[in-house]
């Protein structure tokens, strides 16, 4: 695993999904029961993508993956051949709904008849990590430098996507870069501001759209900053704004150790930022249990201006203002919402909060795949899937068919959806996206174009959290315990229900009620991890 937080500044490593998100059925973050709160070197290069093995006998493959519609393509469907034929390969897709996946793969992995690829949902789940310790899983830490592509996978999403430092399934890929601000641009230009660079420009921009009338309407009724109830790490919001203030990533390095992020002065800095913005009405006051469903409806319907979140968000609002107002007769902007990365802190430093960068993992059974010949195959498979016209092909399905390519870059898909779901759709889901999203893509919007920039900006300042691969056996057992503590406090210090007093008396009962035994457990790990 890496040796120490990793503030990562190499943009050239890290994941250039871009706007691939947008067809990809995204999932971006792994379980939490984790600290985040064999060598084959005779491999040769995959051949191009291009290629066809038809002279070379298929290799028999079974894949098992989640399809999130009720079509789906068949083993035999036109793309499929065509994949088939590219990649040398006989496969069946064993496809599962993705509202059972989890239970089917626990079932799976119960029967022992597993498939020579199976996606693996939560790479810290507890069955997953259970047969990884028993041995049902290849150890694949060192066989990636062996692939063209799989090689360039990124060291922070291989930190995230372990298991206390070991590769055990090739991640899917996706943008580290993803968080950030979103806001209504039309409001800001109505108040008479510019897009804020600094915290005191990000308050200043809240408290005109609560008081200067950004809507133009004459009323008092709107506010700043929407926030909501928010499962394990509560509030995207809140933990971008911590570090916006110097704070760490849910574990930080002091002194060759490893401290709670709750333990930093920055971190109460940032909560007393919240409160004030909670006590001048510039959030919701109703943000402790607002339901994430009904997150964006104060920005279409009129009543908030900013979301701290994952910055594709943007362009999913602007439709709905845009179709909100065309429906009224009074669409008359190209867009209305703008976006940005993050602010800088006191010390003139920017700090983003990554994704985990992956979707769950592509992991290779020792049950259903029995020699080191039959894993370097798998993973000549996996590494051709990322050149860039299996990319394509997987997203789009086939040009003429299932698409028109407009130019070098882009396409235009059918408006077939039940060709696309019979043939197209759901193939992706097993495509890592290592290094990057290369394949053509669907043209763009300049909103949508603005957030994939935004999104590779954040790459150079990301903050990455130094215990995402460990996995703690005391959280496993007190890790919920554990989390209500710290996050009823941060609510009631926010709503004036404690003062610091209080909030220092939540972190000691935090520690006496198994903390204390965590934060040994996860340094006892990180030691280890570095000898």
């Amino acid at each position: 695993m890496k040796k120490k937080a990793m503030k990562a500044k190499r943009a050239s490593t890290f994941l250039i999904l871009g706007t691939v998100c947008i067809v990809l059925l995204a999932s971006c973050s792994s379980g939490k029961n984790n600290g985040g709160t064999d060598s084959s070197n005779n491999s040769t290069a995959a051949p191009p993508a291009s290629a066809s093995a038809d002279t070379q006998e298929a290799f028999k493959l079974n894949i098992m993956l989640p399809i999130f519609k009720t079509n789906y393509p068949k083993d035999d469907s036109p793309v499929a051949a065509e994949l088939e034929k590219l990649t040398g390969t006989d496969i069946h897709f064993e496809w599962v709904p993705n509202a059972s996946y989890a239970d089917k793969f626990n079932i799976t992995l119960a029967s022992g008849n597993l498939p020579k690829i199976i996606y693996v949902p939560d790479s810290k789940g507890p069955s997953f990590v259970s047969a990884v310790k028993s041995g049902a899983f290849w150890d694949l830490t060192d066989k990636l430098k062996n692939y063209p592509n799989l090689s360039q996978a990124s060291e922070i999403i291989l930190n995230n996507s372990s298991i206390n430092g070991k590769t055990y399934g090739v991640y899917r890929g996706r943008e580290l870069g993803r968080n950030g601000v979103y806001y209504r641009q039309d409001w800001l230009e109505n108040v008479g501001l510019e897009q804020p660079k600094t915290i005191d420009d990000f308050y200043n921009m809240l408290k005109a759209f609560k008081e200067k009338d950004p809507d133009g309407n004459g009323k008092d009724d709107t506010y700043g900053l929407v926030m909501v109830k928010w499962t394990a790490g509560w509030g995207a919001g809140f933990d971008q704004i911590k570090l916006w203030f110097g704070a760490p990533n849910v574990w930080g390095e002091r002194d060759g150790q490893l401290v709670p992020e709750f333990e930093y002065d920055e971190y109460l800095e940032a909560l007393k930022f919240m409160k004030k913005l909670y006590d001048e009405k510039l959030v919701n006051q109703d943000f402790a249990v607002m339901d994430s469903a009904k997150w964006t409806d104060p920005l279409v319907n009129g009543q908030a201006g900013v979301i701290i979140d994952v910055v594709d968000g943007a362009a999913r609002v602007d439709d709905k203002i845009k179709a909100a107002n065309a429906a009224a007769g009074n669409d008359s902007r190209e867009h209305y919402m703008d976006v940005f990365g993050a602010v800088t802190g006191a010390d003139g430093q920017i700090r983003t909060l990554p994704t985990s960068g992956f979707a769950g993992l592509l992991a290779i059974p020792k049950s259903s795949v029995k020699t080191e010949e039959e894993v370097d195959r798998i993973l000549k498979f996996l590494d051709q899937l990322n050149e860039p016209d299996l990319q394509t092909l997987t997203s789009f399905g086939l040009e003429g068919v299932h698409y028109t390519k407009i130019d070098d870059t882009t396409l235009e898909r059918s408006t077939d959806s039940v060709l696309l779901e019979s043939e197209v759709e759901g193939l992706n889901q097993m495509v890592p996206y290592i290094p990057e999203g290369k394949g053509l893509q669907v043209a763009q919007t300049p909103l949508r174009l603005k957030q994939t920039e935004v999104q590779m900006k954040n790459r150079e300042t990301i903050v990455a959290n130094p215990a995402e691969p460990f996995i703690s056996e005391v959280y496993s057992q007190k890790g919920q315990q554990l989390g209500n503590i710290i996050n009823d406090a941060r609510i009631k210090f926010i709503v004036g229900q404690i003062d610091e007093q209080g909030w220092r008396d939540a972190i000691e009962l935090w520690k006496k009620s198994g903390g204390n035994d965590y934060v040994k457990e996860i340094n006892e790990l990180y030691a280890a991890s570095k000898s």
